[in-house]
């Protein structure tokens, strides 16, 4: 199996996934759009599996980043020849951009561990969340559901947290490959943002120490649900 990357950010890595991919023995290349040297895209038949990293950007900001508009163009040419896509919060949002629904400013941020509901009566297709699982989440933004998408969860600061397209996409705003040195990263790298949250007092924001804390409490079990999630997919190649 041959998974391919795009990685947005330095500080925004695989997490727990790789040890997922050597797990499968499968083989690793990279999209790194903030790299000169590594920003090119393969064809569509040089990789098996897309997974499409976070980052602080929006999918609206092709201006600032003009590698966007070509990243969305290559989302929809890797769904249209059915390889099985993974899309982790800017992941998400752009995969479902790509999908044709429109990605806009969630009333509340999300920053901290906290707690997604799946969905009821989901049909046999659709991966199968927990009833509840508390999650690492960093998002700001948020998104229609596309047209035939599953939606798979949700939570109390905002409705739309996962989707599944066919049986081979899935979005995730949030992020399940937290380890406790990624969730480091992005507190580090993110400090201002952070700061800025906590002093509007907004109910989903936590702050670094928190988040520290609670990393190796949850991450654990974040974890193995990715790990659940990439063999649902998977099973697609």
């Amino acid at each position: 199996m041959r998974v391919h990357v795009l990685q947005h950010v330095a500080f925004e890595g695989l997490g727990c996934i790789e040890e997922w991919v050597q797990s499968r023995q499968a083989t690793l290349s990279f999209t790194r759009f903030f790299s000169d040297h590594e920003n090119s895209l393969p064809a569509t038949d040089l990789f098996d599996l897309l997974i499409v990293l976070g980052g602080p950007m929006s999918v609206n900001d092709q201006t600032e980043y003009p590698w966007l508009a070509q990243e969305k163009v290559f989302i929809q040419q890797a769904i249209a020849a059915r390889k099985p896509v993974l899309g982790i919060c800017l992941g998400a949002q752009l995969i479902a951009y790509s999908l044709g629904a429109p990605v806009y400013r969630n009333r509340l941020k999300e920053i901290g561990w906290f707690a997604v509901e799946a969905m009821p009566n989901l049909p046999e297709s659709a991966f199968a969340f927990p009833a509840q699982a508390t999650v690492f989440h960093w998002h700001g933004e948020t998104f229609d559901l596309p047209a035939g998408t599953i939606h798979l969860a949700k939570s109390a600061g905002c409705q739309h947290q996962a989707f599944q397209y066919q049986d081979y996409v899935i979005g995730l705003q949030f992020h399940l490959e937290t380890t406790t040195d990624t969730a480091a990263q992005i507190v580090a790298h993110c400090a201002d943002e952070l700061a800025e949250e906590l002093s509007k007092d907004q109910p989903y924001t936590q702050d670094d120490a928190q988040i520290v804390a609670l990393t190796p409490q949850y991450s654990n079990a974040v974890n193995g649900l990715m790990n659940e999630i990439l063999d649902f997919l998977a099973q697609a190649i």
